[in-house]
């Protein structure tokens, strides 16, 4: 898919919650909201579309890590029960609450860089042509 926004900075911007295009404008406030435009370049991002996107990944991604290690720490250490529940719940909470916004991020900076949603549209609100 021919685009001219690159989307490897795109991603990078996202995950450290700017904009996508400039990398300077905040682009998350309120933990999870996404402001309407972008501070810096004026960018509109009120079009995004996460919705659980980023919900699910998270939740995808945490699981992936906590469930071998609760494996792991269950086999070799074999702790107790409610050492493990804390321990585990803890972690869980924590990750999640760390990489929600930061994946969210990432999941409107690959909209705007693939011009999903209504990101593709120029300044008038027509749609432009990518062919």
């Amino acid at each position: 898919m021919p685009t001219d926004r690159p989307l490897k900075s795109a991603l990078l911007h996202g995950w450290r919650r700017c904009c996508p295009r400039c990398g300077k404008g905040v682009l998350l406030y309120k933990y999870l909201k996404v402001h309407d435009s972008c501070g810096s370049c004026g960018q509109a991002l009120h079009h995004h579309r996460a919705d659980d996107g980023p919900a699910y990944l998270t939740i995808l991604i945490v699981g992936h890590i906590i469930a071998p290690l609760l494996h792991v720490v269950f086999v070799q250490f074999r702790p107790e029960p409610w050492i493990m529940a804390l321990g585990f719940g803890i972690g869980s909470v924590a990750l999640c609450l760390y990489l929600l916004p930061r994946i969210k991020g990432g999941v409107v900076a690959f909209q705007w860089a693939r011009k999903l949603n209504g990101f593709g549209a120029d300044t008038t609100g027509n749609v432009l042509k990518t062919h």
